[in-house]
């Protein structure tokens, strides 16, 4: 690059829409961070932190897989609903209502059987999208409706409460003080990022949703890899309901994972993973999950009701998708 080229992209870089798209998750959540310290009483106490970690902890674990579907060009709307279905079906297991009798291969099975489950209906998903050439969004509607119906048939609408320590302890046990579903999402965060940054599999992600004709020329296996990152989508959302029924020590078909794929989209939004595809920032995702849960952290506190945190969830996707378009035009 010649001294005539690299005086243009070092100005883009510091026109103010450049520094909002690179810094502007990061500088919203320190605002956010500095608000709540002067405003919010007790907001530094470690009562205050344990809540909003393990209330962030399944907004991550869905939006690093919403990442990589929305890397690839897509979106996945089914997120939510497949939580509902792994959070019904694993009391069932360790309960002993599918016929297996309680113990330690029920409780092993409880956790292994229901992401496989919505494991598979990533596949249908991403099958849906590459082999019926169906529109994503459309796609991904057949089981955000159809999901959580069979959730509640399973459970008969019902909810499923339960004592089950080992179970129990994704949600509510503590490792050296850190709360068990919190090192779920740190394992489940490098993975990711290990996987975008590090891998051939990474590098194709990004490929197919820069450009997938070019990708398909260049010898990329566009339909495997955005099947695959279906099916990681729905594994994680898996993880996600599992943790939350464990957490809430019941299993709510109803309202499991209820909303979650609107917090995932966003958190990725307020990330700075382009909504186009092409691109996976993993860490931009985690600090937008951490700016969604404090929007809504900080309006509770102060008194305004939950209902307004999603029309400034709105809003953020607003400023997001608009800052990124800015840049995206230099």
């Amino acid at each position: 690059m010649t001294l005539a080229t690299e005086a243009p992209a070092a100005k883009r870089n510091l026109r103010p829409a450049a520094i909002a798209s690179r810094y502007g998750t990061f500088l919203a959540f320190l605002a956010l961070v500095v608000f709540n310290m002067v405003v919010t009483p007790n907001f530094l106490s470690l009562q205050t932190l344990n809540v909003n970690l393990t209330q962030v902890a399944t907004i991550v674990v869905v939006a690093t897989g919403m990442t990589l579907v929305i890397a690839t060009g897509g979106i996945d709307l089914s997120v939510g609903s497949l939580m509902a279905v792994a959070g019904a079906l694993a009391p069932m297991l360790f309960m002993g209502q599918l016929g297996i009798p309680p113990g330690p291969l029920a409780l092993v099975l409880s956790f292994v059987l229901p992401v496989l489950l919505v494991m598979a209906f990533g596949w249908f998903n991403g099958m849906l999208v590459t082999r019926f050439r169906i529109q994503p969004i459309i796609a991904t509607l057949v089981l955000f409706i159809a999901g959580r119906g069979i959730a509640q048939v399973a459970t008969n609408g019902n909810l499923q409460v339960f004592k089950n320590d080992a179970f129990q302890f994704v949600g509510l046990g503590r490792v050296f003080g850190i709360p068990a579903q919190v090192i779920v999402m740190v394992v489940i965060v490098l993975a990711a990022d290990w996987l975008v940054r590090r891998t051939a599999l990474g590098r194709q992600i990004l490929a197919v949703g820069g450009n997938e004709k070019a990708a398909r020329l260049a010898g990329v296996p566009v339909v495997r890899v955005k099947t695959l990152v279906y099916v990681l989508s729905a594994a994680l959302a898996g993880v996600a309901g599992l943790i939350v029924v464990a957490r809430n020590s019941a299993s709510d078909a109803n309202l499991v994972g209820l909303g979650m794929e609107l917090d995932a989209i966003a958190a990725v939004a307020v990330g700075g993973t382009l909504l186009t595809g092409g691109r996976a920032n993993i860490v931009g995702t985690v600090i937008g999950a951490f700016v969604i849960q404090l929007v809504r952290y900080t309006l509770l506190a102060n008194g305004v009701p939950d209902a307004a945190a999603l029309i400034v969830k709105a809003g953020l996707i607003i400023v997001a998708v608009y800052i990124q378009q800015r840049a995206a035009r230099g």
